[in-house]
This record gives structure tokens, sequence and C-alpha cells, in this order.
């Protein structure tokens, strides 16, 4: 979302690296040029006047550091900058001392409402608790067995209007309204033990008072702890002033942004907390439940800046990543025996992880080129089904390959033999730079290993092709 933002400030910060003093023309050269991007990019005029001066505010008139240049000192004032616009500091749930504790979303519909209704109970599991959902939205046509597909996919169990009805011994009794619904999913909750509620909602297309009475009548029978509202990013600046209406209906507590991996201008994750005052809590980046979690706003200003985000690559891995199994293929490259059996294992624990571009994007330093580049699922699979075409015994040992082996192989993943080939031809590559990293191969002595160690990773792109 924000690849168009991140490319300006490039250019801005390349023309500065140029300059030998950090004078007023100067700044005020580079802050016309942020202000720009920042219009471009959608971000709410005042958002983006207010930020400028305040980066003006630290560049200039200050002792500058010794150590920075003056293309640092104007990166290090837009980061900070940005991390304030951002939210500050990445928002700390807490939880009631009575549970459980009520989560309760609003929004417009199509903003992705019940999709993250059900991934924030999978991330309230990975902090260890125990989730129940409740489906009040009963505007929408199978917006309740939507989320009972979503809750089942993540774990969680849900609660709706049907359950509540089917106890009763009143056959006649009216079917129960959204209020009636998310008080006794409330109630549910309680009774079952679990420590944490999260209510999903009806929206409307635009904001109306009959939806705002709705939510107000849910939020005062169910008394939430926390109140979010999920905004749609590739709406824009629309949504900033839709949740502004909702925030003085509801005091809202945070936002939580879906779809950050369209490609949108990014406007409204860069105004929200400005305008209306209420930071960002998570943040959706997939369609996959696992595409969810608490939102950094530095970690995001690193990544607007192209400085990486190592730290969410981290706890991606060791959420994702089986340790046996890296562990195994790491002994493997050491002691010089990764066959193709090993990388297809790799190559899908790295799938687990989500898309190779959104990890190049983590990394810092990764040059342009390389994260435009087309490394997708579609490549991946086509690996995965030329290996998986392979027996045990070629898989070990790709050397007894001959040409029959080959076109069978082709045949049997839907690829042309000469993927096939180039698949062994990297592969055979990648081994003997491996071998030469770690000892492999002593004829040669210390000489001939400094030269192959010389020689390069593989290409993955080209591996993958």
């Amino acid at each position: 979302m924000f690849d168009t933002l991140s490319d300006r400030f490039e250019g801005i910060f390349a023309r500065l690296r140029s300059r030998g003093h950090l004078t007023d023309a100067v700044v005020g050269e580079a802050l016309s040029e942020i202000r720009t991007a920042l219009l471009e990019a959608d971000v709410e005029i005042g958002v983006a006047r207010a930020f400028v001066e305040r980066v003006r505010a630290r560049c200039v008139g200050i002792e500058l550091s010794k150590s920075l240049t003056p293309a640092q000192q104007v990166v290090k004032a837009v980061n900070e900058e940005l991390v304030s616009v951002l939210g500050g500091e990445t928002l700390r749930i807490s939880y009631a001392s009575r549970p459980p504790t009520v989560v309760l979303l609003a929004g417009l519909q199509g903003a992705g409402k019940t999709t993250a209704a059900a991934k924030l109970g999978r991330w309230f599991r990975q902090q260890g608790r125990n989730p129940l959902l409740v489906a009040a939205d009963l505007q929408r046509p199978a917006a309740v067995e939507q989320l009972r597909i979503l809750g089942a996919q993540a774990g969680v169990q849900v609660v709706s209007a049907d359950d509540f009805q089917s106890e009763s011994a009143d056959l006649a009794r009216p079917a129960l309204g959204p209020v009636e619904t998310a008080r006794l999913g409330v109630d549910e909750a309680r009774r079952r033990g679990r420590d944490v509620v999260v209510i999903d909602t009806a929206g409307r297309l635009a904001v109306d008072a009959e939806l705002m009475d709705e939510i107000r009548a849910v939020s005062a029978a169910t008394q939430p702890d926390y109140t979010f509202f999920v905004i749609d990013a590739m709406t824009g600046q629309d949504a900033v002033g839709t949740a502004e209406s909702f925030h003085e209906a509801l005091e809202l507590d945070g936002i939580i942004m879906t779809k950050l991996d369209g490609d949108a201008r990014g406007g409204a994750a860069l105004s929200v907390k400005e305008v209306v005052g209420r930071p960002i809590a998570f943040a959706s980046t997939g369609e996959k439940l696992e595409d969810f979690d608490a939102f950094h706003p530095d970690r995001m200003a690193d990544r607007i800046l192209g400085m990486g985000d190592v730290l969410s690559l981290v706890e991606k891995a060791e959420r994702e990543l089986d340790l046996d199994v890296a562990t195994r293929g790491a002994t493997r490259i050491q002691e010089g025996t990764f066959t193709l059996e090993d990388f297809l294992e790799q190559m899908q624990q790295v799938k687990r992880m989500g898309p190779i571009a959104g990890l190049l994007g983590m990394l810092p330093g990764v040059p342009k080129e390389v994260k435009n580049a087309e490394i997708g699922d579609g490549e991946i699979a086509r690996v995965e089904a030329i290996i998986q075409s392979m027996t045990p015994a070629e898989r070990r040992n790709p050397v007894i390959i001959d040409g029959s082996r080959r076109v069978r192989i082709a045949q049997g993943a839907g690829c042309t033999t000469s993927d096939v080939n180039n698949l062994l031809r990297q592969f055979k590559e990648m081994q003997r730079v491996m071998r030469s990293f770690t000892g492999g191969g002593r004829k040669g002595g210390k000489k001939a290993k400094r030269g192959r160690a010389t020689a390069g990773m593989p290409d993955l792109g080209e591996l993958l092709k």
C-alpha cells in the first residue's frame, strides 16, 4: 500500500545526500516535496500540513547531531513524525479483572468486519486467551454463517440468535434482535468461563440514524471494554470521516485497519489517528486468518522509509515455522547432505509465513528490483509440483534423473522439460555453493574453497522460474 509513498521518500532523501549543509532552503525544498508526496498518498490536508511543520521544527534551529548527515537528519525527523502520526505506541490490551473482556466491532458494510472478528478471535487465542465470538450481525444475509465458518477455521466457537432461541421452550417467542443477541452472548461467555468475547455487529452502506441507534443500543447492553472501528484502508479519506461519526456515537478505543495489502495510497492509515484521535490497534495484511496482528507504528514507519521490519519477520517465523523442520534443514546444509526433499520441506515452511513479496518487504536494504520481482505463489507451486512428481530416490539423488525421467516428471507436474532442467541446474548450483560455505569438498584446499565461496548464491527468482 505504501510503495508509492516509499518511492517518493527515497527519491527525496537521495537528492538530500548530495547536499553539504542542512540550510533553511534545503529543508524547505525537501519539505515541500514531502508535503506533495503525502497529499498524493491521500493524506488529509490538515494532517499533511501539521506533519510537515513538525518535521521543519525538528530540522531547523536546532543543533544537529555530528554523527548524522543532512539526509539522515531529515530521515530521522520524518521517521519520528511518522511514528507519531501512526499512533505513537502499540496499543496494549488490558484484560478485565472480572472476565470476560468484551470487544465490540463496529463499521460499515464491506469493511471486513466479520472476517476481522474471526481474525481477532484467533489473535486472542495466540495470546493464551479463550475467546468466544458473537454473531450479532443479523442484517446481512449469511453473515452469521460466514462467522461460523471462519470461527471454525480459527478454532474459536461462535454463538448467535439461533443458539439462544433454541434454548427457549416458548416456540412463539419472537426472533431475537441484535441487541438481545449481543447481551446473551456476553452472558454465555461468562457462563462458559471464556475470558474474551468479540461481538460482530451489522453495518450499512452509509452512516444512517438506524445504524447509529442500533450500535449505541448494543454498546449500552454489553458495556464493552474495547470498541474498535473497522476501516477498509482502500476507501481512503471517506473511511476517516466515517470513523469520526462512529467515534462521536461510541467513544472508540481504536481502529482495525483491513486490506493493508491492497494498492490504495494509504492516506487513511496516515490520517486516522490525528483526525479521530484514536490509534490503529490491529491491521489485516491479507485474506488469510493469520494475516492479522497488533499494529506497530514504529515498524510501519520503518517500512515506509525502506528500513524493513525485522522484528515482525522474526515474530512471524516464531509463530509459523516448525523449529524441528528448520533445524533439520540447517543441519543437512552444514553436513552437505541437503536434498530436493529437504528443499521442498523448507519451501513449504516459508509458504506458511505468507507471500514472498511480503517477506521481502520486511527485510532492510532489499533493492526495489528484488522486491518487485514476480516471485509469487504460482512459481512456488510449480517447483513443488516438479519435486512432488519425482520418486523419493530421485529427490535424494537428482543425478539419476535422465532424459526419460525428466519427461515423466514434467508430465506429472504439468510443466515443460525445460522447467525441470532449470530446477535441477539451479539446485545443483545451490548444492555446490552450500558445500563451499560448509567446508565440503576439501580436495581443492583453501584456495579452491575461497573461489567457490565467492561464486555467489543462485538467484531465487531463477530457481523458481
